[in-house]
């Protein structure tokens, strides 16, 4: 009996025997083109790739080289991080300038914590602004003649021993006047964005555009240190102890200062004897100085108004994220403003970057008047801090050109100290129309603080004249 056959075994066959005819044996063969090569590419050898026929598919193999694409150059961030050494000082500057975000909420936390006043904590940090104020620009004199190493790091421990001292006489119920002496000493920590700032203008004196990037990053760390600090600072006070902000700022400012001034190699040389006039005799100087001023009371009435303007709402949790959000837009804004390369000088770029301020800033105020939603101001407070870092860059940039380069981290210093006192006359103006207008009302300061500095801008400088001394010494 014959054994019956599988069906597929009968469709293979078959399958077989119909595409053998068609399945000739054949040698791989050279490709060879229809039409012949233009003689200029007879010169270089020709790589054509080989055609086989295997089974019934069609091989098609190429062994010519393979060419790998060429690498995509570096961004300007990229570059300028490249740059021999500026790694090294930048992670050590940002760990001690985190600190600066820091040490205000540490110290309002752990005084109201656990003395339960407000008034005595707001009272103790403002002694340390104005001290700061003063003493600041002396550090700086100081950082200019000795170096940053020699300078900087005694004036860090002093300013560390006097928040330890804070600290000590707060967990003791030492009397007040102790507290205000203690936050007074702080006032020696040196200003580690401006020594960073002084440190790429060393390095970069003949290259404008990055040194342009370098400042434009340098204000970006300046939004994401003030951003991240007092949320840390509020985090540790809360979730730990009342002083735990206070004690790992300490930490992270002498690490960080340690690890910034032992890159010698980066430093700008010192001036024991400096040939240039101070600053505030610099032509030009005293109207930045001023335009500085005006430019912190943006700052520090955006941040009362603010504050007050989400407890009315019912969400003063809310207030530090609200903020945070115009420091992120000022920091996003400052690191794209790097990455272009503005045309004209810094003089020309000034009042244009004010004027964006002060319109944008009208936005928060038409939000908080006509809505009054939260989440509308925040977005509002977002594209307002856009035009935020562009200023500062630009105003940054103009004082590093007007000072002398013997007392450069002098000269910016006093911008620094400038701006402070405009964040305490911003904070004092907010803070009274709160009280006796409406938060809402209150965001026209921000607003005429802003048209303030632009008219001062607009202002032409004293030009400096052709003194052959006055251009040694700036280079």
């Amino acid at each position: 009996m014959p054994q019956p056959t599988p069906a597929h075994s009968s469709r293979t066959s078959s399958r077989s025997a119909l595409s053998a005819p068609s399945r000739p044996s054949l040698p791989s063969l050279p490709f060879r083109p229809s039409r012949p090569f233009p003689p200029h590419a007879t010169s270089a050898p020709v790589h054509t790739p080989v055609l086989a026929v295997t089974a019934d598919a069609l091989v098609v193999a190429d062994f010519g080289p393979r060419t790998r694409r060429p690498p995509r150059p570096p961004g300007p961030y990229r570059r300028l991080l490249a740059t021999p050494g500026a790694r090294a000082f930048t992670a050590g500057n940002l760990l001690a300038r985190l600190p600066a975000g820091m040490f205000s909420v540490s110290a309002v936390v752990m005084i109201a914590g656990t003395r339960g006043s407000y008034a005595l904590a707001g009272a103790v940090t403002a002694t340390g602004l104005a001290a700061t104020a003063l003493v600041a620009p002396w550090t700086a004199r100081l950082v200019d003649r000795y170096g940053q190493a020699r300078a900087a790091l005694p004036a860090t421990l002093v300013a560390a021993l006097g928040s330890l001292v804070l600290l000590l006489c707060v967990r003791c119920a030492a009397p007040a006047w102790t507290l205000f002496a203690a936050y007074a000493a702080t006032a020696t920590t040196p200003n580690t964005g401006g020594m960073a700032r002084a440190r790429w203008a060393h390095l970069l004196k003949d290259d404008a555009g990055a040194l342009h990037t370098a400042n434009s990053f340098e204000q970006a760390m300046d939004e994401l240190c003030f951003m991240l600090g007092p949320v840390l600072a509020a985090f540790l006070c809360t979730a730990l102890f009342p002083e735990a902000g206070t004690l790992v700022a300490v930490v992270l400012l002498v690490t960080g200062m340690l690890l910034f001034t032992a890159q010698r190699s980066t430093e700008p040389p010192a001036r024991p004897r400096p040939n240039a006039k101070a600053p505030l005799r610099t032509p030009g100087i005293p109207a930045l100085l001023v335009v500085c001023l005006a430019t912190g009371g943006v700052f520090g009435a955006t941040e009362v108004v603010t504050i007050a303007f989400a407890d009315a709402q019912g969400h003063r949790a809310a207030a530090g994220a609200v903020l945070a959000l115009q420091a992120a837009g000022s920091c996003a804004a400052g690191l794209l403003y790097g990455a272009l390369k503005p045309a004209g000088p810094a003089a020309q770029r000034l009042p244009w970057c004010v004027a964006a301020m002060a319109a944008l800033l009208t936005l928060p105020l038409l939000a908080a008047s006509l809505s009054g939603s939260l989440p509308l101001l925040a977005l509002t407070l977002l594209v307002a801090g856009m035009a935020t870092a562009p200023t500062m860059v630009t105003t940054m940039t103009l004082v590093q050109q007007r000072t002398p380069r013997d007392r450069l981290n002098e000269g910016m210093t006093l911008a620094v100290t400038g701006l402070l006192g405009g964040i305490a006359c911003g904070s004092a103006a907010g803070g009274w129309t709160v009280e006796h207008v409406s938060p809402a009302a209150a965001y026209a300061i921000p607003v005429t603080a802003a048209a303030t500095a632009l008219l001062l801008a607009l202002l032409p400088p004293r030009t400096p004249g052709h003194n052959p001394r006055d251009a040694a010494t700036r280079h």
